[in-house]
C-alpha cells in the first residue's frame, strides 16, 4: 500500500456528506494530497471550503492557477473551472467549456491526474447523478492506479458509480467507512 502517494477523489449528487465523513476521519498528520473534484452550483463561490474545513483535521483550499501541489491539504476544484494535475506536481485551472455537462468536470481532472502520477494515485468516484467521472477512473485503472468506488448500493445516486463500473474492472467495491479504512491503511 506504501506506493501509493496521491488521492483523487471524484463526486456529484449525494457525495457531499460521504466527502465530509471521509476529511473528519483523517488523521492531521495525513501527508498525501488529496483532490476533490465535486460538481457544485457556478455561481456559489463561498461557503463550500469552510462547511468541508469544519469537519477536515487537514487544510481545505481552492488552488490558484499555477499552485505547487504540497503533501497533507485537501485541494478542492473551484467553481467553474476544470482543474488539471499537471507533470511537476502543479495545477493549472481551465475555463474550456463544460465536459458532461459539468465545470469543473471529473473526468478532466482524473484523467490529468493519472497521466501525472500512474501507479502512485488512488482514484475513488462517490455518488452522483452523472456518468462524469467513469472515463476518468478508467484512465486511473489503465495508467497502474487504484480505482474505487462507492458502494452503489450505499450511494444517494448511483449512476456516477454504475457507469464507472460500466466501463473499467474496478479494483474496489466499499462502503464509506471502507474507504475510510483503505485510506487509514496507506503508509
Amino acid at each position: 500500500m506504501g506506493k501509493y502517494k496521491y488521492i483523487i477523489i471524484g463526486g456529484s449528487a449525494g457525495s457531499f456528506q460521504v466527502v465530509t465523513k471521509i476529511l473528519s476521519a483523517l488523521p492531521k498528520n495525513f501527508d498525501k494530497p488529496v483532490f476533490l473534484c465535486l460538481h457544485r452550483l457556478k455561481h456559489i463561490r463561498s461557503g463550500f471550503v469552510e462547511a468541508l474545513s469544519i469537519k477536515s483535521t487537514l487544510p481545505v483550499v481552492e488552488p490558484c492557477d499555477k499552485e505547487h501541489i504540497r503533501p497533507g491539504k485537501v485541494y478542492l476544484a473551484p467553481a467553474n473551472y476544470h482543474m488539471y494535475i499537471e507533470l511537476g506536481n502543479y495545477f493549472s485551472l481551465s475555463t474550456e467549456e463544460p465536459v458532461n455537462h459539468s465545470r469543473p468536470a471529473i473526468d478532466l481532472s482524473f484523467f490529468s491526474a493519472a497521466y501525472a502520477y500512474k501507479s502512485k494515485l488512488v482514484g475513488i468516484i462517490l455518488s452522483g447523478a452523472n456518468r462524469d467521472g467513469a472515463l476518468g477512473l478508467k484512465s486511473v485503472k489503465d495508467a497502474g492506479g487504484y480505482s474505487i468506488v462507492q458502494d452503489p448500493d450505499e450511494c444517494q445516486v448511483k449512476t456516477m458509480t454504475t457507469a464507472s463500473m460500466q466501463v473499467t474492472q474496478v479494483d474496489e467495491v466499499l462502503k464509506t467507512d471502507q474507504i475510510i479504512d483503505f485510506l487509514l491503511k496507506l503508509d
